[in-house]
């Protein structure tokens, strides 16, 4: 891709999530949305196959639907209440419209099933963005709107534990191993929404660095699937021994950061008197975290113990600038002993 138009969709990308964060009033949100979701398209289509071209209008099409469940939401809000301001929501059926809106744009259980078909057709430096910065506008949206009942937002964050657990379980394609790792993290977000906003920030910014590091690990071995994960090892040995520890950290196992926003997540539910959802929750984490093991597997437990002709690229120089995932996986894996100061400015 032309190197300009490159810049300038990046910067719309940029600009879209700005004028979201910035807007207090519904049609300038939506503009921001609309904004967000028109300058990825051509990032998506950029490699001119099949697959990508129908994943970029499976995408088009869902996010057109939920821009428009949107702007008839806060039309109707309007209509009743005389309000366009974001946070003067007080009906509850627009409220609850938006609210299924918005987790039809970032993908959230029962109106999921597009988000692991889409990444499955993209490139891993699309969906990367797909992933990580596509999911802040709707989320700056969620965290504004406050509903009163938080009845809908639980149902949603325990369905979305479910499914992306339950969905990857047969899945050896690793963008959609991915994309159900997405799902559930983000309804342990949703869960823990209405009782701690700050709590959701910080597990979405813990979900950010661990899926970043998870993409740039599949990026360098040019893997896509698990058999080709399997084979890594001969192209970075050292990658080989950490990346294991990333995936098990994206499954939220102690000692690693991921266990981190699940045990602050788990700490808070009981606190509101919600034992049974904090019990199907941890229960949900233990199902995502067998087809993270399944990878670990994969990658450790098939290196050879003989020297291959394979193992020339890891004495060759790497033309990908590794010290982005340096950064990322030391902060996958290091962050659990800070634990109590996280918790500590949470309460502030």
């Amino acid at each position: 891709m032309n190197p300009y138009i490159l810049a300038t969709l990046l910067l719309g990308l940029g600009l879209g999530t700005t004028v979201t964060f910035a807007s207090s009033h519904w049609l300038l949100a939506w503009m921001g949305l609309e904004m967000n979701t028109l300058a990825i398209v051509p990032l998506m289509a950029q490699h001119h196959h099949p697959r990508a071209v129908e994943a970029t209008t499976k995408y088009f099409l869902t996010q057109a639907t939920a821009a428009a469940m949107i702007l008839f939401a806060s039309t109707a809000n309007a209509w009743l209440t005389g309000q366009w301001d974001i946070q003067q929501m007080a009906h509850p059926l627009p409220i609850t419209v938006i609210t299924l809106a918005l987790a039809l744009k970032i993908g959230l259980a029962p109106v999921h099933s597009w988000l692991p078909e889409v990444l499955q057709g993209l490139d891993l430096t699309t969906g990367l963005i797909l992933s990580t910065w596509q999911k802040l506008a709707p989320f700056a949206l969620l965290l504004q709107i406050q509903p009163a009942d938080s009845t809908i937002l639980i149902i949603l964050g325990l369905a979305s534990t479910l499914v992306g657990g339950w969905g990857g379980l047969n899945q050896v394609q690793l963008r959609k191993i991915l994309a159900y790792s997405s799902i559930a993290h983000l309804g342990w977000m949703v869960l823990i929404l209405q009782f701690s906003p700050s709590l959701t920030f910080l597990t979405l910014l813990t979900y950010f660095v661990m899926t970043l590091s998870a993409f740039l690990v599949f990026k360098l071995n040019k893997s896509t699937s698990i058999n080709m994960l399997s084979t890594s090892w001969a192209k970075a040995p050292t990658l080989t021994a950490l990346a294991p520890l990333v995936l098990l950290s994206l499954g939220g196992l102690p000692p690693l950061t991921g266990f981190m926003p699940k045990w602050l997540i788990i700490q808070e539910l009981t606190k509101q008197d919600l034992a049974p959802t904090a019990t199907i929750a941890a229960m949900s984490a233990l199902l995502s975290l067998y087809f993270y093991l399944r990878l670990t597997y994969a990658m450790t437990l098939t290196i050879s113990p003989n020297t291959l002709t394979g193992t020339t690229p890891w004495r060759l120089q790497h033309s990908q600038i590794t010290l982005p995932l340096a950064i990322a996986t030391a902060t996958t894996l290091l962050l659990l002993p800070l634990t109590p100061m996280v918790a500590a400015l949470l309460t502030l």
